[in-house]
């Protein structure tokens, strides 16, 4: 039974004001959404009436005024077997009582096509699949039938019995596999257009308490849901969710459960639906006796939630779950009955069988509404497209849609299609002299047409970065800071670095000159540099990165692919002129395939044997692999192969998750960046190290960042440099909506370059400045705060261009010697690994120096 947490139901004064305020339609808080949440009678019917206008103006919004929804779907429940200990559930299972009757700890193919293809036959066009969290983690049994059946793990058998599933039958998949990590969204988003997980509460205490309904599960934390529901954003996977209420919450935390769930669904606008539950209790299991969830419990939690979510939001309660009282849903503003199966029962509820279609469709009539089919994923998205739905499933998709709608076309019957990765990945196209105009035409515009839509909610954005930029105050001494780091840097606390990262005046001075003599201690006084060049194969990306202006829309004016003949023809340029590396990086193109760029390695090796291969940042290593089916060491052992000598460390912005949402929507998250660059260690394969600085972070975060760097390299030696990268803000998205601020200041530059020398010290011994960011005096002072390395020639640079850098795209060899002139240093080449470059090579540079740019661009 649920309780109010004041133990007392609401006044009748704070339920009037509560009415008033949902029916003129007043933004309401957490407290008054408890109170409505206790509507009964009169009350409630007043609230379900005036939340019923607010869901119908929605319907009116998105063109389908009077229409409710439902998917005809098969529930195919995969595996019975899981590592949570639910007290109200019977869809789980222990491996004996699945021997007993016959069936294996998961099902098999062949069970799983039966299904579907049976569904197909009758219409259906999903396939719902639902499964226990992880079960290889809690049953041994479980782990073996992995084993045998050749899969790493659970996640690995969803995504190839779904891809079987699209082929074979048709149907799309709606993937329920529990808790997943942002590695598993970006495995499983090719292979089904929408996936769903219940929040059911953010009361901790359910989980945390002996007694409690979640006690003893470990993914029914709610930190843990809400972390799921985020990462689903931040990958553009339409999502489902929902609540289970009357588990033992109180009204208000149910009413902070729906808030949740509508600041996630602002943020990244990911929510597709979300799905009312009402608690039944169930024989056998520990909460069999707790009182079902009252009927007019289930209307005004959907009425609340109705008004709390707003017009726009899909809203669903399972037409099973209640005794007929259809109308009195409809009439508290839902406008979606869920799936609906004429061939399978509802294995979580086993109890409650489906209603007919057609009785749905009658009821639904009866109150003055047409039920109309749509597909596993909603209309809105499949209208959206990118980067919503992987180019993969855009085929099986539109065989089902209809394209004026987005609903299902109900009286199309799903047939299988190959899925596959798109043809002609690697076909030059749009702007492929980018790298070269970008400094005589320079970029179209300042921004991306879908600006307001493709990054997320600016302004709840604006709300989550405003904490984290509010400067500290710091109290360590900083002139026993500087004695310290004088001393020995490697014995400075985190309290006395921090002190120094906020150095100005004389202590930046006194600062910069201790960083500048350990400098000279572990390295000596010379300035590397490399003759390289930059290939970026193509900007077009829908990651959502808030602080990139490189990235664009396939259609957008400013977008280009290289072919690979394009790539091989400028590494081959580069090596005539002296170079001994190519850095290849792209945006994430949802066109490529994960083999793409063991493509590009290929083309590059098999055109100049000799170039060092310095391609493909830790994201797009998580692309590649997920895309493939491979884990990221088998992906990096490919890329070996394949002829990648080392990676960039570059998308880490910063290493600190409270940054890296506000930076960017979709990118992969600290401790995968971590795991890309340990895993790339171990096989040999070395990688530079960044720290992207000056936007919406502070000095906490870079110390933080450079602790991280630290630790890593103390563990496996892989970096070979560190790279500061201050943030170039003029076309950048995130300062456009005015959240980041103008890139860092000279300060910013000197204490991030002397603190990373001394921080990193002994463990990273080269610190890299950049000169297309900051410019030859800036990179000369950098010089003089610690940094020894200038970095490359370039030869092209487009990602900081395209941000609006000011400094160009090349360098000739005779410029970078004047940088460390004018630092009072001697220059001198060297290769990736920092070693001595042949002499052949240094005298194909002096040779072609300062005239690069006749040989630009490449084109067709």
């Amino acid at each position: 039974m649920t309780t109010s947490a004041t133990g007392t139901g609401p006044t009748d004064n704070s339920m009037r004001r509560a009415l008033k305020r949902a029916r003129d339609g007043v933004a309401l808080d957490v407290t008054e959404a408890a109170v409505l949440l206790q509507a009964r009678g009169e009350a409630l019917t007043d609230l379900a009436a005036s939340a019923a206008r607010v869901r119908d103006a929605g319907l009116d919004a998105a063109g389908r005024p009077g229409v409710i929804t439902y998917s005809k779907s098969v529930f195919i429940p995969l595996t019975r077997l899981c590592r949570d200990k639910c007290h109200y559930c019977t869809f789980v299972t222990v491996p004996g009582k699945l021997r007993r009757a016959g069936h294996g700890m998961f099902m098999s193919p062949d069970e799983v096509l039966d299904i579907a293809r049976k569904g197909a036959a009758l219409g259906c066009k999903e396939a719902l699949i639902t499964l226990g969290d992880k079960p290889e983690d809690r049953w041994p049994e479980a782990r073996e039938w992995l084993d045998a059946h050749g899969y790493d793990d659970t996640i690995a058998y969803v995504r190839a019995i779904s891809i079987r599933i699209l082929e074979e039958t048709g149907l799309l998949p709606h993937l329920n596999p529990g808790v997943m990590s942002w590695t598993d969204f970006q495995r499983l988003k090719p292979v089904a257009p929408s996936m769903g997980m219940m929040l059911e509460t953010t009361a901790t205490r359910l989980w945390s308490e002996p007694g409690g309904p979640h006690h003893g599960s470990p993914d029914k934390e709610p930190a843990v849901r809400l972390r799921v529901l985020e990462d689903a954003g931040r990958s553009s996977v339409p999502f489902t969710s929902g609540l289970l209420i009357g588990i033992g919450e109180t009204y208000e935390e149910r009413a902070e459960s729906l808030f949740a769930l509508r600041r996630i669904s602002r943020a990244h606008h990911s929510i597709q639906e979300l799905i009312i539950q009402n608690f039944r209790a169930k024989p056998d299991t520990a909460m069999r006796g707790m009182p079902d969830a009252e009927l007019d419990e289930l209307v005004a939690t959907v009425a609340v939630a109705r008004h709390i979510m707003g017009p726009a939001a899909n809203l669903q309660a399972p037409p099973n779950l209640v005794d007929s009282e259809y109308e009195r849903l409809i009439g508290a503003g839902i406008d979606d009955w869920g799936g609906v199966s004429p061939l399978t029962i509802d294995h979580v509820n086993p109890e409650r069988p489906w209603p007919q279609i057609e009785e749905l469709t009658e009821r639904s009539h009866a109150a003055g509404f047409e039920l109309r089919e749509r597909l596993c994923v909603y209309p809105e998205f499949v209208q959206r497209g990118e980067p919503w739905l992987d180019p993969r499933l855009r085929p099986h998709v539109r065989a089902l849609a209809d394209p004026e709608t987005g609903l299902a076309r109900s009286e199309a019957l799903p047939e299988g299609l190959a899925w596959q990765e798109p043809e002609e990945a690697f076909v030059a196209s749009g702007r492929t002299d980018l790298h070269s105009s970008i400094d005589t035409e320079g970029r179209t515009s300042d921004r991306r047409d879908d600006f307001d839509e493709v990054y997320g909610d600016w302004a709840a954005l604006r709300e989550a970065a405003a904490p984290g930029m509010l400067p500290e105050r710091i109290d360590t001494d900083v002139r026993a800071a500087l004695a310290t780091a004088a001393d020995d840097p490697t014995r400075l606390t985190d309290a006395e670095a921090l002190a120094l990262l906020h150095a100005d005046g004389p202590a930046l001075d006194a600062l910069t000159r201790i960083a500048d003599d350990v400098r000279r201690s572990a390295v000596g006084d010379d300035v590397t540099y490399i003759v390289t060049r930059n290939i970026n194969f193509t900007n077009v990306c829908y990651t959502g990165c808030r602080f990139c202006a490189f990235a664009q829309r396939r259609t957008d004016a400013d977008a280009y692919t290289l072919s690979l003949e394009q790539v091989a023809d400028r590494a081959q340029q580069a090596w005539d002129v002296g170079a001994v590396e190519v850095c290849m990086q792209g945006g994430i193109h949802p066109d490529l395939p994960g083999t793409a760029y063991f493509d590009i390695a290929k083309a590059v090796k098999s055109r100049v044997p000799g170039m060092h291969v310095h391609a493909f940042s830790p994201m797009e290593v998580v692309n590649g692999a997920t895309r493939t089916g491979m884990s990221i060491r088998e992906w990096l052992s490919a890329a070996k192969e394949a002829g990648l000598d080392t990676i960039p460390g570059t998308a880490a912005e910063i290493l600190d998750d409270e940054v890296r949402w506000i930076l960017t929507k979709g990118k992969l998250p600290t401790a995968t960046w971590i795991e890309v660059v340990t895993t790339a260690h171990e096989l040999g394969i070395r990688s530079s190290s960044t720290m992207m600085y000056g936007h919406v972070d502070q000095p906490r975060h870079w110390l933080g960042h450079l602790r991280t760097l630290s630790r890593i390299q103390q563990q496996t030696g892989g970096f070979t440099e560190f790279v500061t990268l201050p943030f170039i803000h003029t076309n950048a998205p995130v300062y456009l909506a005015g959240i980041a601020r103008p890139g860092p200041t000279t300060r910013d530059n000197r204490a991030v370059t002397a603190m990373a020398r001394l921080l990193l010290h002994p463990y990273i011994p080269n610190i890299q400045t950049s000169w297309v960011k900051l410019g030859t005096e800036g990179a000369a002072e950098m010089l003089r705060s610690g940094a020894n390395d200038l970095g490359g020639t370039l030869m092209e640079e487009t990602i900081s261009r395209m941000a609006g850098s000011s400094y160009g795209s090349y360098k000739s060899v005779k410029d970078l010697i004047a940088v460390a002139d004018a630092a009072g240093r001697p220059a001198k080449p060297r290769t990736t690994l920092y070693g001595e470059v042949p002499q052949e090579r240094q005298r194909a540079a002096a040779v072609s120096d300062g005239h690069l740019p006749e040989l630009l661009p490449v084109l067709d």
